[in-house]
């Protein structure tokens, strides 16, 4: 909490205090305090929300968010994020684009958690050829 303190008073849009809520929210999530991390994340969301970050941004935060909200055993919300955030990076890069590739595995080992295996093996049959090329 110390290093957001030392930049909470910056504006919105200073990216040194856009990464120290960036770096709060992981680091709470590290150390299992995930109720705390989701509430840094959520706000790091909205907050890039309105400042009109780019999507590559947008998209790396809800990466991190999803994550939390399977820590905290969210799994349907999790899923939601992990497809929104693989439907970003193949609209952004397009399917054979590496930036694409760990999203698409993100969001089949999802579905494939929630025991939706038909779903993860459409996905994966679509991307693992783009991958190995």
């Amino acid at each position: 909490w110390a290093c957001w303190k030392t930049y909470v008073g910056r504006p919105e849009t200073d990216q040194v205090r856009g990464m120290a809520m960036n770096l709060l929210g992981l680091g709470l999530s590290e150390a299992g305090h995930n109720e705390d991390a989701l509430s840094v994340q959520q706000a790091d969301l909205a907050t890039l929300r309105r400042i009109g970050a780019t999507e590559p941004s947008l998209l790396d935060v809800q990466c991190n968010l999803a994550i939390t909200y399977e820590a905290l055993g969210r799994f349907e919300a999790a899923l939601r994020l992990k497809q929104d955030v693989y439907s970003g990076r193949l609209r952004l890069n397009g399917e054979e684009h590496r930036l694409t590739f760990l999203p698409a595995n993100n969001y089949a080992a999802s579905l494939q958690g929630l025991s939706r295996f038909e779903e993860a093996k459409t996905l994966l049959r679509r991307t693992l050829p783009a991958a190995q090329r």
